[in-house]
């Protein structure tokens, strides 16, 4: 599923290329796709016909367009296969579009979104008129993420360490913090020196502050290069891949030799995913206490 580098790097190029334009039409091929607007299909398209869409906005993993002036806003969420793709009007039709977007400009492009397996999805749902910048009110629960300038440090920190659970947990925990998943868990811990299961209440200030600073470094680091792409799943609204997989130190390397000392990357089962780590430089301690404060 694409993290924060990827749909931030998605976020841009709607910023880019469809953000101030205006909707003349909008197609749904497949309902699933808008199954999160609950009037259905129909008035999905009604609701977006004639509007401008505002600055692309991101909170985590979920994308959103405000419709200025209607107290509303598109939100999407890529799932695990969604494509946001900008498109010439007379390409051919991918075989899995699921919501075509048309503008009444003459620019000669359209919004489309392909999904394979159609877990994500688009909406347009009511915008909390508190959050500057008319986040849907349906993300209420959803924390900032590291790269967002209104994230608080101190707050996380704090929080993190009143935890007693395994360390990566909080960090997939999406109210907590967000836009942090799998891949990018896996290679902060390693950055940091931390193992996947250490309680979280047992890190000190100090490693905590190192974790966080830690999954900033990798997430901006990937960014950089238009984040992590495995597979022909994951692409900016070019269609373009990213190429932080070249350069990942922890996540996908089982068996190769650690970066830092050479030891063999290890891989672990760890609550129906994977969990990669090294066995040397990322021991678990013994349970001795609560570490120091």
């Amino acid at each position: 599923m694409p993290e924060l580098p990827e749909v931030e790097v998605v976020r841009r190029g709607l910023e880019r290329w469809v953000s101030g334009r205006t909707v003349a039409s909008v197609l749904v091929y497949h309902p699933r796709a808008v199954r999160r607007h609950t009037a259905g299909p129909d008035d999905f398209a009604a609701q977006l016909a004639g509007q401008v869409l505002g600055p692309a906005q991101r909170r985590g993993k979920y994308l959103w367009l405000p419709l200025p002036g209607t107290g509303t806003s598109l939100i999407g969420h890529l799932g695990m296969s969604g494509q946001l793709l900008v498109q010439p009007e007379d390409a051919p039709a991918e075989t899995h579009l699921r919501v075509r977007f048309r503008f009444a400009d003459a620019q000669g492009t359209e919004l489309r979104f392909v999904d394979q397996r159609t877990f994500g999805g688009l909406a347009v749902e009511e915008a909390d008129p508190s959050d500057p910048d008319s986040a849907p009110l349906s993300l209420g629960h959803i924390a900032r993420d590291p790269l967002d300038p209104r994230f608080d440090d101190t707050a996380f920190l704090a929080a993190l360490r009143r935890r007693s659970s395994g360390v990566k947990r909080n960090l997939l925990d999406q109210s907590l913090i967000s836009g942090v998943g799998n891949i990018y868990a896996d290679e902060a811990l390693w950055r940091a020196k931390i193992h996947y299961e250490r309680p979280a209440d047992t890190l000190t200030r100090a490693q905590a502050a190192l974790l966080l600073a830690s999954a900033r470094d990798v997430m901006s680091a990937a960014l950089a290069v238009g984040g992590t792409s495995f597979d022909s799943l994951y692409v900016n609204v070019n269609g373009e891949s990213g190429y932080f997989a070249r350069t990942l130190d922890a996540y996908g390397r089982e068996g190769q030799p650690c970066n830092r000392c050479a030891t063999p990357m290890r891989r672990s089962a760890w609550m129906n995913r994977s969990s990669y780590h090294c066995p040397r430089c990322q021991r678990l301690p013994r349970p001795v206490g609560t570490a120091s404060r």
